[in-house]
């Protein structure tokens, strides 16, 4: 939701960090490493139980995630490896968070509430493959509840006030699975509209959809399959 109606205005307030960034020799790769670090911190201290400090890496994590395709961008090294390493970074630092949050609620309780984050990690991703899926198959899958950016900030509260995280991780599986189930329709409807396409009439959906990609975007960037 919040990547399809502020991504644009977010990249474009991005950009001159991006390109300071850049001049500083800092390359959109290492932004990208230095992310993954943070949510191994955030992991790790999520899973001790120092959920304030989880929630502050947890933060700083979102900071390089969001600077990467900036810096990419200033550098005019945007490209489908860089568009690669970017999208299986998110789906690291996914695990590693909900990882640490399943090892903080198995020390914590003694029923088998820990695998509520194992439900949502899951979910995420099978939302992530419905776009990474669709996208292949020249398809639009974008939007939902609960995309990427989303769970990050509802994450994010959880860890702030932990009296209610178990509550907070319950309304995040539902909206990740009303999301999903989005994605589904939103994509089947364009599929059966190209299906009914008469044979010999304008091109398909499908090539339509390439082309208009190819166009709007020119040169591969990096972006988040949320």
């Amino acid at each position: 939701m919040l990547d399809g109606n502020w991504r644009t205005v977010v990249d474009r307030g991005l950009t001159p960090i991006g390109q300071s960034l850049q001049r500083a020799g800092i390359s959109a790769d290492v932004v990208t490493v230095i992310g993954i670090v943070m949510a191994s911190g955030a992991s790790v201290a999520i899973g001790m139980g120092n959920l304030r400090l989880g929630f502050m890496l947890l933060v700083l994590t979102g900071v390089p995630d969001a600077l990467d395709g900036a810096v990419a961008k200033a550098a005019g090294t945007a490209s489908s490896r860089g568009a690669y390493f970017d999208s299986v970074a998110d789906r690291l630092t996914d695990a590693l968070l909900f990882g640490g949050v399943a090892w903080h609620l198995a020390t914590v309780r003694t029923d088998r509430m820990m695998m509520l984050p194992v439900a949502i990690m899951a979910t995420a991703m099978f939302i992530s493959y419905q776009r990474a899926k669709a996208e292949s198959l020249g398809y639009d899958a974008k939007g939902g509840l609960m995309e990427r950016a989303e769970r990050f900030i509802v994450l994010a509260f959880g860890l702030l006030f932990f009296e209610i995280l178990v509550p907070v991780l319950w309304v995040m599986l539902v909206l990740s699975l009303i999301t999903a189930v989005q994605r589904f329709v939103k994509v089947w409807r364009q599929a059966t509209a190209d299906r009914e396409l008469p044979a010999g009439g304008r091109p398909g959906r499908r090539r339509q959809l390439r082309m208009e990609r190819r166009r709007r975007h020119g040169a591969p960037t990096r972006p988040n399959r949320h």
